[in-house]
Parts: structure tokens; C-alpha cells; sequence
């Protein structure tokens, strides 16, 4: 696995950013990694998740668009962020279970924030069993193995949805927060403790810019696993597989419908 896929795919809708993750993930020979933005302001829940805790009426009226991820964990409002989606087939490096995935890819994030000149902490599973209380519809408020802070607060979340061979791992980091509109799409009257928990990376980096964000993390991908990125796009067949399932994706039912674990293995998301 000496040479890896990386894709640079730009905003689109919430739905269709869902549907080439999970078309990527599905049809993974190789590791891909994928960074992307939200062709408009989007609330993404986890697979999981019941969307009674999203204030439905202020999503529409505020004309975001709204997603169920394939993935576990909390509610994410995707705006002034990078996105990213890594795939990649359950062998050799990644080979040794969910928590090892979580740790190397934490790594790699560690390292691009390194060479920005931060201090990232990143959180172990003993320490994110122990502060997972209380149960906030808010991915960021809710802690994760895996999870970057910085300055004491979270800038990056994961999770990870896992295939018999295959598994994919989506996150966002955040560059700028609206506490406001997090509390109203999230039914949340704990404003004061999100901002205590979480941050953009523009308030500790404020002259950061994506570019030079997706720079970084795809060096410190190639450190990190002794690779090299070939710059992609999605293959015809990745293409036809995302139309379909965007179909899925935009339907009133999956949006709506709490999923069972039993529909695959999903692991809780920091983001």
C-alpha cells in the first residue's frame, strides 16, 4: 500500500458529500483520503442518533440541509470547516482493530498540527470512557477515542463505520464556531459549556487558511505511513455508486429513521 489516492472534491450538498464517502468506501482497493467542504450550511446526526434532538423548523428555516451520516456519534453543524473521509481495506497497517485505526490516523493528525507550529493533545480510550457523561446531542461536546484538542479544547473529531475488509473514517475540523446556531439546531442550552469544550482551529491559528490545512495533513499522512499521495478523482463506477446511494441519502426515511446497530459496525464520532 506504498501509493495512496487523495481527493480534493470541493463543496457540494450534504447528501451528495454522504453518498461519495460511503461509494468510496465501498469500492476501497486502496486507501483514499478525501477532503471536502458543505455547498451550504448542513446538520449531519449519526447513524444512531434520534433527529427529534435537531430543531427541525429552525434547520429548514435557516435553509441548511440535513443528512444522516453512516457513521456513529453526535450532531455536527458543517460550515467553516474541512472535511475529510478516509477509506482504506482492513489489512496490513490497519490490520489491528478499531483502536488502532483511531490511533494512527490521530497520529497523522498530531503531526500536520505539529509542523503548523500547535500543540495538539490527542485523547486515549480510558480518558474517553471516563468524560463521556451526559450524553450531548453535540458531536464536539461528547468525547471520543481518538479526539484532537488544542489549547485544552476539541478541534477534531472522528468516526468510523466498519465493513467485513474495509472500513471508512470520516471527521471535520472546524476553523470557526457559531455557538448560537449550534444551540438553536441542537436544542441545547449549554452554550457556555460548548465553548469551553470546543474551538475552531482560528482561535488559536487565525491566520490559517484550508489550503494550507490539507497541505499539512496530507504531508504528515505520507510521514506517517511512509507513502505517497497520487492526487484522484472518483472513478466512473465510485461516480454511478454515489448517484445511487444519493438517492438513499435524500430520502425523508433514512434521514428520519433512527438506525439499528445491527446495520454494521459504526464507532462513535468525535465530530
Amino acid at each position: 500500500m506504498s501509493d495512496w489516492r487523495l481527493i480534493y472534491s470541493g463543496a457540494s450538498s450534504a447528501w451528495r458529500n454522504m453518498a461519495l464517502d460511503e461509494a468510496l468506501a465501498r469500492e476501497a482497493a486502496l486507501p483514499v483520503l478525501r477532503f471536502y467542504a458543505w455547498a451550504v450550511p448542513s446538520v449531519s446526526i449519526g447513524c444512531f442518533q434520534d433527529v427529534d434532538e435537531v430543531d427541525l423548523q429552525y434547520v429548514s428555516d435557516g435553509g441548511m440541509q440535513l443528512v444522516r451520516r453512516i457513521t456513529g456519534g453526535r450532531g455536527i453543524l458543517h460550515g467553516h470547516e474541512l472535511t475529510y473521509s478516509f477509506s482504506a481495506p482492513i489489512e496490513g497497517v490497519f490490520g489491528g482493530g478499531l483502536r488502532q485505526t483511531y490511533t494512527l490516523l490521530g497520529d497523522a493528525f498530531s503531526r500536520a498540527f505539529r509542523s503548523l507550529g500547535l500543540e495538539p493533545e490527542t485523547a486515549g480510550l480510558e480518558r474517553a470512557r471516563a468524560r463521556v457523561r451526559g450524553r450531548s446531542p453535540i458531536c464536539f461536546e461528547s468525547a471520543s477515542l481518538g479526539e484532537i484538542k488544542l489549547g485544552g479544547k476539541k478541534v477534531v473529531g472522528s468516526a468510523q463505520k466498519r465493513w467485513p475488509g474495509r472500513f471508512m473514517q470520516q471527521g471535520s475540523v472546524p476553523f470557526d464556531l457559531d455557538f448560537q446556531a449550534l444551540a438553536r439546531v441542537f436544542r441545547s442550552e449549554g452554550r457556555e459549556r460548548a465553548g469551553r469544550c470546543m474551538a475552531g482551529v482560528r482561535d488559536v491559528m487565525p491566520s490559517l487558511g484550508s489550503d494550507e490545512l490539507k497541505k499539512a495533513l496530507a504531508s504528515a499522512f505520507e510521514e506517517v505511513f511512509g507513502i505517497t499521495f497520487n492526487m484522484s478523482e472518483p472513478t466512473e463506477r465510485e461516480e454511478t455508486l454515489a448517484r445511487e446511494l444519493e438517492i438513499k441519502y435524500r430520502s425523508p426515511e433514512w434521514t428520519m429513521k433512527r438506525q439499528r446497530q445491527s446495520m454494521g459496525a459504526s464507532a462513535g464520532r468525535g465530530v
